[in-house]
């Protein structure tokens, strides 16, 4: 497969519709004209804000890589109300790459998904050396490069705005998370959280599509559906589309799980299950199986499920089986498991559960 070059990249483009989920900025001569060390005078640059601002309406999130002073450099981002704008900053003197790779974990993003700006060529090929699945960009080239398809998300939900948003709450919950005296369920517990399970309705449909695309540790089969496809099954007597949705005291995780079922006797299929990584230490996978199975005995059947195998799912192969289903056929790495509905777990006490109708 060939690659090709683009102006202002240093990497080879992929271009993939809304590839990019992370810019991080360099801040002298990229984000503000001058050297803020040498005049805190600084000037701030509309269009860079102005870029920043876009793109975070489309759920594309922002961070910091610069080597300034961090106290410095935080007080004039403040001054100039930017700085909630961007998450994880790092300030400092550690190479960019470094830089980069630790907001990479703290956002539990793949390096694929980051473009770095920087004015500097020496710290953009010190970026692609050691990170060549970073993308690349002169600040000289952003008013071009930011509009890639690369840059834009395929649909833009009503979750998109929110996102930054949602990714400060979980930066928060992991923080208090690691200082918490407890046990796992306590901390659990603490949180307050309610889950919410409702049929698919049209407006949930791209958060769906989005879901099956961007999730691959959770989904159960490792397929993928698009807008059309959910809308007919939606509608279809034979199908059950189903959405979660989870909020803490911190705030709302947005919509996080998408379950598609289809009925039939003696038993119903569950087709696709999925969850967000963003909730897979929270234990709300066997709630959705169990609601399902629930809805399965009340019709009066049993309930099979398709799982295949992709290396990265393993942890959604573990929530079935404590939600007491087990392998009753095998093809390669396609498995249908069948569920024991005469062992329905009620919730845990930690979560409350709210099903729409």
């Amino acid at each position: 497969m060939s690659t090709t070059t683009e102006p202002g990249l240093t990497a080879p483009v992929k271009p993939v519709q809304g590839r990019i989920k992370c810019v991080v900025w360099d801040l002298d001569h990229t984000l503000w004209d001058g050297v803020l060390l040498e005049d805190e005078q600084v000037r701030l640059r509309p269009a860079m804000v102005e870029h920043i601002r876009r793109l975070d309406g489309l759920g594309v999130l922002h961070s910091i890589s610069s080597k300034n002073d961090p106290e410095l450099a935080t007080a004039k981002l403040r001054e100039f109300g930017i700085e909630d704008l961007f998450l994880c900053p790092q300030i400092g003197w550690d190479a960019k790459s470094e830089s980069i790779r630790r907001i990479a974990t703290r956002l539990n993003l793949g390096l694929d998904a980051f473009a770095f700006v920087d004015d500097q060529q020496f710290e953009r090929a010190e970026v692609e050396f050691t990170l060549p699945e970073v993308t690349c960009v002169d600040v000289l080239d952003v008013d071009e490069v930011l509009h890639r398809p690369d840059f834009h998300p395929r649909f833009v939900t009503d979750e998109s705005a929110q996102r930054r948003g949602m990714y400060r709450s979980q930066l928060q919950r992991e923080e208090i998370e690691s200082d918490f005296k407890g046990t796992d369920e306590q901390f659990l517990a603490s949180l307050g959280m309610t889950f919410t399970i409702a049929p698919a309705r049209r407006e949930d449909l791209q958060r769906a599509e989005e879901l099956t695309i961007r999730t691959n540790q959770l989904n159960a089969t490792g397929r993928t559906y698009s807008y059309d496809e959910l809308d007919a099954l939606r509608e279809s007597p034979d199908h059950l589309l189903l959405v979660a949705s989870l909020t803490d005291r911190f705030g709302s995780y947005g919509k996080i799980g998408v379950a598609l079922v289809e009925k039939g006797r003696p038993d119903w299929r569950l087709n696709m299950m999925l969850m967000s990584c963003r909730v897979m230490s929270r234990g709300v996978g066997s709630v959705l199986l169990n609601h399902i199975m629930g809805r399965a005995v009340a019709d009066g059947a049993g309930l099979l499920a398709d799982f295949v195998e992709t290396g990265r799912n393993r942890m959604m192969q573990i929530t079935y089986a404590f939600s007491g289903f087990r392998e009753v056929s095998r093809d390669g790495a396609h498995v249908v498991l069948a569920a024991d509905t005469s062992a329905l777990q009620d919730p845990p006490a930690y979560v409350v559960l709210e099903v729409e109708q």
